[in-house]
């Protein structure tokens, strides 16, 4: 990674692998198009040359640049004033004292540590509002690939949601994209074949007694018969234009996977979801590629059933492979969040927070998919990034006092959560023996 101290804050992210072809997701500054140079600022603080240039690579990814430059293939390391200025740049400053900590617990020289964090603190940090990059041919661009119309192949998994089910329907319904399948996996019990006769649309639906998501997916995809893949879910909402702005994005930007953006109903695209950028997550239930990246990645890991970051672990794999994913905020959909039915009826729904004090904590899927992309090392440092918080109930976060309670309760619980953990670190060590199988 750029700056060494992302290791500990953003250990399990993407961008911190190289590609199957030895490079980085970071474009090489000197590389870089001056219409892109010009939105992004540079730093004079930075001690070092090195230390400014990659932190307009940071600024570039984060602003939304997706091009052919070369990027970096290594990293040099920068000096410790340079890293926590550029953590103190990015993070809270609870993440900076994090950081600090973390640095002194694993014995680096504390007087150089805290002389480079209270230099860094001295600094005023300029505006680090990011500005995107705007691709402002992409309103009038006519994509070949919407007049040739390929088949697109949808595929939706479901269980005991079909009232849901109905409405994400009728939104396909009112497509105005026409050459689609929808390819449903129907889980449900009782099973209602009659249901789907009410609708206007080309569906194929392949009953499936076993409660299982990716097996469901897996299923899917093997039967679609078109050359691309979007990929729904029975609990969301899309626009009319859902299926044609992922395809235009695929076209445009020549990319094989267009990553769509969820929100929550009543709410509105995450702001630094609202623009064009190279995808640094993948979503199983709003995203288009080409049935190819299947071929060549291979399909869902099964070992993800009734567990967590499936999806996440596929995008891994995706990123290695260095094939181009694009998010996409005009592909975005409605998060319904349906109370019943789906991943709720078969697992987990929180890849940190158990459901009893029995339970593993995390869910041994999140540290099967951490310590197979990331190794032990990373796995460890997500562990002491996400734990903590954990523990903490949701309802706690914007309350001071209950903050305070909750740190409290946080130290009384330690040895239980201790003991989550090392459940959790057991049966990933199971799956990671057992391996991938779909």
């Amino acid at each position: 990674m750029p700056f060494q101290f992302l290791t500990y804050l953003q250990p399990t992210h993407y961008f911190r692998l190289f590609n199957a072809s030895g490079a980085s997701a970071y474009p090489i500054v000197s590389e870089l198009p001056k219409t892109v140079l010009d939105t992004l600022t540079v730093d004079g603080h930075y001690h070092s040359e090195t230390a400014r240039a990659y932190d307009l690579s940071w600024q570039a990814i984060q602003a939304g640049y997706i091009g052919d430059i070369p990027c970096y293939t290594a990293f040099e390391a920068v000096s410790l004033f340079d890293n926590y200025y550029f953590i103190r740049k990015q993070f809270h400053p609870a993440w900076v004292l994090y950081v600090l900590l973390m640095r002194l617990l694993t014995f680096h020289n504390p007087i150089q540590e805290i002389r480079a964090w209270w230099a860094s603190g001295k600094i005023a940090v300029s505006n680090t509002a990011i500005h995107p990059i705007t691709y402002p041919d992409w309103n009038g661009f006519e994509s070949d690939m919407l007049v040739s119309a390929p088949l697109v192949s949808v595929v939706i998994p479901t269980l005991n949601r079909y009232e849901y089910l109905k409405a994400v329907l009728h939104d396909f319904e009112a497509q105005d994209y026409p050459n689609f399948e929808l390819i449903i996996v129907d889980q449900s019990e009782p099973f209602q074949p009659d249901f789907y006769k009410a609708f206007d649309l080309d569906i194929r639906v392949a009953r499936q007694e076993e409660k299982a998501l990716w097996l469901a997916r897996n299923t899917a995809v093997t039967l679609a018969k078109g050359d691309l893949i979007a990929l729904s879910e029975d609990d969301v909402r899309i626009a009319p234009d859902w299926l044609s702005n992922h395809i235009q994005c695929l076209d445009y930007f020549d990319a094989q996977v267009s990553a769509g953006v969820f929100y929550a109903a009543g709410s509105t695209i995450p702001q630094d979801r609202s623009f064009f950028a190279m995808a640094t997550q993948f979503a199983t239930g709003n995203a288009m590629l080409y049935k190819s990246v299947f071929e060549a990645v291979g399909l869902f890991d099964r070992q993800f059933e009734k567990q967590r970051m499936g999806d996440g672990e596929f995008g891994a794999r995706v990123y290695l492979a260095g094939i181009r994913s694009v998010s996409n905020p005009y592909a975005s959909c409605i998060d319904v969040k349906a109370g019943t039915g789906g991943l709720r009826e078969m697992g987990s729904w929180d890849a940190f927070r158990p459901s009893n004090f029995f339970a593993p904590r995390p869910i041994p899927s999140v540290l099967y998919y951490f310590r197979s992309y990331y190794g032990n090392s990373a796995a460890r440092w997500a562990l002491w990034r996400t734990i903590p918080i954990s523990i903490f109930p949701y309802q706690f976060k914007k309350n001071k006092p209950l903050l305070v309670i909750g740190a409290l309760l946080s130290v009384l619980l330690l040895p239980v959560v201790c003991c989550q953990v090392f459940s959790s670190w057991h049966l990933a060590s199971k799956k990671l023996r057992d391996g991938a199988w779909s």
